[in-house]
């Protein structure tokens, strides 16, 4: 059994955001109830579709099942109100106020149950001159300031590959869940959970957002280099690139011990770490003088046993067929009847004594709507 078993989650969610929520919660063992309109989740026909089926909606969807009801009919929001009434906790992701003009504001949510946990994923938070705008990743990360310190120092703001926005606020939902669970334990009656992709990455701006707090200075964009250490980013190996991260005075002297270049730190240019960073591309050029001289394998054995940080810069064919992320267990595989086995991301946190497990398949459109709705 699941950490999260016996608890039953409402999920109104779609696209990414939400259901990222919500796996995670199913991943935990909660009985997770996806409702989707007779159209299904969007993403189900987004990305790369195998046997009929989107790989993109599959890593999402896992361990959940799949009710189909039409919201915008009086039968639907009955089996809707029977559905919470029966829940520990409804996630949706629509923009504050949708589902008070549903028919299920905070009045009609406490009349069915008391007892409920109801977390929104949204755009902005609910309070604020934002509150209706619409809002995706890639505004989130431009409006955030995460974009404008990401990129080349004569580049332009870069946004990051993968949709961190999204996914920083489906973790922090699931958090706020779990800690409003167990305060349910005390209190007996729910609360209101809430998380936002601009909030969730404004708070991951860490040392930017502390150095800006300090200074009254936008931050630089530093492209691979760090913002506020010398030197850390990738180095030229003879075969390729690697990436070596000292990040104090400690491991700057291991990682120059291991590249012979010791007596820099002797050099007034380079003494002290406001020194190196005002020297910063003379150091590198240093240092990439002696990295170029060996392979990338020498150099990630050699700086590893020193004591410091370093690593391949890996592309996702060598990331899902290295062996550590396979012991790992970080690529897992769900079997469905009749098609491919479906390959994804595995679980990133581990319970020794209720493990994260793939306990049921992405499922099919309104596959257990009669199981479910049978069952109120």
């Amino acid at each position: 059994m699941g950490a999260l078993a016996g608890i039953r989650v409402v999920d109104l969610t779609r696209i990414l955001a939400g259901p990222f929520c919500t796996q995670l919660l199913a991943d935990m063992g909660a009985e997770v109830i996806k409702v989707e309109p007779p159209t299904g989740d969007p993403v189900r026909g987004q990305g790369a579709v195998v046997d009929g089926f989107s790989w993109y909606f599959a890593q999402f969807n896992r361990n959940k099942k799949s009710v189909v009801l039409d919201l915008y009919t009086d039968e639907g929001k009955d089996a809707l109100a029977r559905l919470i009434a029966s829940a520990d906790v409804l996630v949706e992701n629509y923009r504050p106020g949708v589902l008070a003009k549903m028919g299920f504001d905070d009045g009609r949510l406490e009349e069915l149950n008391p007892r409920l946990i109801t977390a929104s994923v949204n755009g902005y938070g609910s309070t604020g001159p934002y509150v209706d705008r619409p809002a995706f990743d890639f505004i989130a990360q431009a409006m955030s300031g995460f974009m404008a310190v990401n990129g080349d120092p004569d580049g332009p703001p870069r946004r990051a590959a993968p949709p961190v926005s999204d996914l920083i606020a489906g973790l922090y939902c699931a958090f706020g869940v779990t800690s409003a669970l167990e305060a349910r334990h005390r209190s007996g009656r729910g609360q209101k959970v809430e998380s936002s992709l601009t909030g969730g990455l404004i708070s991951m701006m860490a040392y930017l957002s502390a150095e800006y707090f300090a200074t009254g200075s936008n931050p630089k964009r530093t492209g691979n280099d760090h913002p506020i250490v010398a030197p850390y980013g990738l180095f030229e190996a003879e075969d390729g690139e690697i990436a070596v991260a000292p990040s104090h005075d400690v491991m700057v002297a291991r990682f120059l011990g291991v590249l012979g270049l010791s007596d820099l730190l002797n050099e007034p240019d380079f003494a002290d770490n406001a020194r190196r960073m005002a020297n910063r591309p003379a150091l590198n050029a240093r240092i990439n003088a002696v990295t170029r001289t060996r392979p990338v394998d020498h150099w990630i054995e050699a700086i590893n046993k020193a004591g410091c940080p370093a690593g391949r810069v890996m592309a996702l064919d060598e990331v899902f067929t290295d062996p550590q992320v396979l012991a790992q267990e970080m690529v897992v595989e769900s079997q469905r009847p009749g098609r491919a086995p479906i390959r994804m991301t595995g679980f990133p946190v581990k319970l020794s004594a209720t493990p994260c497990t793939v306990q049921l398949p992405p499922p099919e459109l309104g596959e257990h709507t009669d199981e479910v709705l049978g069952g109120l």
